[in-house]
């Protein structure tokens, strides 16, 4: 494929909208939609785990793109490139727990066919024992609607299910962390 022109439909705060015309190996010019993020060091994707119950961690968010709630794992975007500092900051305000990061992925991709943006999937363990943790306090943002959800490990197959059929949306990562092994 060979660019031939970009034109920019939309620019927001957080999002510009393109269509770029291309050229394919057959060449056929195609025309591709996609949305590039602006302002950011990435994304983030944070699996907590609480121990030493290792009860996993999510959040049932709204999210107005959907039009629903939706259960995943708390996520942001980084404000900075210090990923481990981001997410311990974005994991105690979307749930009050404050915890320590045991693995940060490279930079992912999560959807190249629309977005641009790259997510870091970062692992956290959450001392439940420590007082901090004991009556955690979530720090939200304006507009932000989030409850924080505990599920022992071996329940959440069949949490998530459970969520479902009740009307809820599921993201994407605690199926392919959890119900694809």
């Amino acid at each position: 494929m060979k660019k031939l022109a970009e034109e920019v439909l939309y620019a927001g705060n957080w999002i510009v909208l393109k269509v770029s015309s291309l050229s394919g190996r057959d060449g056929q010019i195609v025309q591709w939609e996609y949305v590039e993020r602006k302002n950011m060091s990435g994304g983030m994707v944070i699996i907590p785990r609480l121990i030493p119950s290792n009860r996993i961690v999510l959040i049932k968010q709204y999210r107005p793109a959907i039009d629903n709630y939706i259960i995943g794992f708390p996520a942001g975007i980084a404000d900075s490139r210090n990923i481990e500092r981001e997410a311990l900051r974005e994991l105690q305000e979307e749930t009050g727990f404050t915890g320590r990061i045991t693995r940060i992925s490279p930079p992912l991709k999560s959807n190249p066919a629309f977005i641009d943006d790259h997510v870091y999937i970062v692992n956290a363990e959450i001392d439940e024992t420590a007082a901090p943790n004991h009556n955690p306090i979530q720090n939200l943002g304006a507009g932000e609607d989030i409850e924080v959800i505990l599920v022992k490990e071996d329940e959440l197959l069949s949490f998530l299910e459970e969520q479902n059929n009740q009307g809820l949306e599921i993201g994407i990562g605690p199926w392919y962390v959890f119900a694809s092994r």
